[in-house]
């Protein structure tokens, strides 16, 4: 399994913005709490479609530095829509 993150374009709040995504969610988790993020600044079902965490620029080069592929939007976008399968044949 992996663990992904996009480029960091997205502005708010005074900072730029990126999305850190998995193969697995359970992953995604595993990852988020080795990099100190809290668990309550997951976004996905049922809050949002995407399971996924935000990171700052800063988070994202930890990210990278600890193992998570940098990539584009669109394959970012190909990876949620397969959580989103898993997640339905799941439930």
């Amino acid at each position: 399994m992996a663990v992904y993150v996009d480029q960091a374009i997205w502005a708010r709040h005074g900072r730029k913005w990126c999305h850190l995504v998995a193969d697995d969610i359970d992953e995604l988790h595993r990852f988020a709490r080795m990099l100190g993020l809290h668990r309550s600044s997951y976004q996905g079902p049922p809050k949002t479609a995407r399971p996924h965490y935000d990171l700052t620029s800063y988070e994202r080069r930890r990210a990278i530095a600890y193992g998570a592929a940098a990539c584009d939007r669109t394959a970012v976008v190909m990876i949620v829509r397969k959580l989103r399968r898993q997640a339905a044949l799941s439930a």
